[in-house]
């Protein structure tokens, strides 16, 4: 190798270095948590009890595509978006 080569890889090799710390530090856990929140947002059903983005714990009493009707008292049902979901309260997380 030439020098005027090894000058150039060597110009380029902190940018790369950078790229590559973006992708294994910020980017791909950012996309694996993305994909586990859109699995358990697909595997929702009646009766699971929820965390909503807001803190507002309920029970899913009905939902379709893009809504989750909760009921957070008994006779108080509220219609929240799915993407409003946090979490599934289940019992092994307490």
């Amino acid at each position: 190798m030439d020098t005027e080569m090894v000058a150039q890889l060597s110009s380029w090799g902190p940018i790369i270095i950078l790229v590559l710390f973006f992708y294994f530090l910020l980017y791909r856990p950012q996309k694996q948590a993305q994909k586990k929140r859109e699995e358990m947002l697909s595997r929702l059903k009646t009766g699971d009890a929820i965390i909503t983005l807001g803190g507002m714990h309920g029970t899913i009493t009905a939902l379709d595509e893009k809504t989750v009707t909760l009921r957070i008292a008994e006779g108080i049902d509220v219609v929240f978006e799915r993407s409003a979901i946090s979490a599934v309260d289940s019992p092994e997380q307490m």
